[in-house]
């Protein structure tokens, strides 16, 4: 019996002077905030490790790592709900990662257009 190879991850790591700057928390992951790029709105937090930043920036397509089933997902490749990067950039301590994308659909996996649409604490 042979076995069926997984997904081709893209030749290649990811740049050594990113990664070496990257202050990743305990179990490898950063936090990477996806917003509209044209509004400013906030669409969702996913989880990134090196892996996943460096499929993000050469595909051109928002790739995170899924805690909960321990796997690399790219967004939209199951619900057509593609995120197109548009821009990255790390935060001033390198902790975070902000990922301006052009969100097709919705972002949340509830279907809302954001992840901060239904449980709102404050509006001022």
């Amino acid at each position: 019996m042979t076995s069926t190879p997984g997904p081709t991850p893209p030749v290649g790591s990811l740049d050594p002077a990113v990664a070496a700057r990257l202050k990743r928390g305990a179990d490898g992951l950063v936090p990477a905030i996806a917003q509209q790029y044209d509004t400013g709105e906030v669409l969702m937090l996913g989880w990134m490790d090196d892996e996943a930043l460096h499929r993000t920036l050469t595909t051109g397509r928002c790739t995170y790592w899924s805690r909960s089933r321990q796997e690399y997902w790219v967004k939209g490749d199951t619900s057509g709900h593609v995120q197109h990067v548009k821009s990255v950039a790390l935060d001033c301590d390198a902790d975070t990662v902000l990922v301006k994308v052009d969100q097709t659909g919705a972002a949340c996996h509830t279907g809302d257009r954001t992840c901060f649409d239904a449980d709102v604490l404050l509006d001022s």
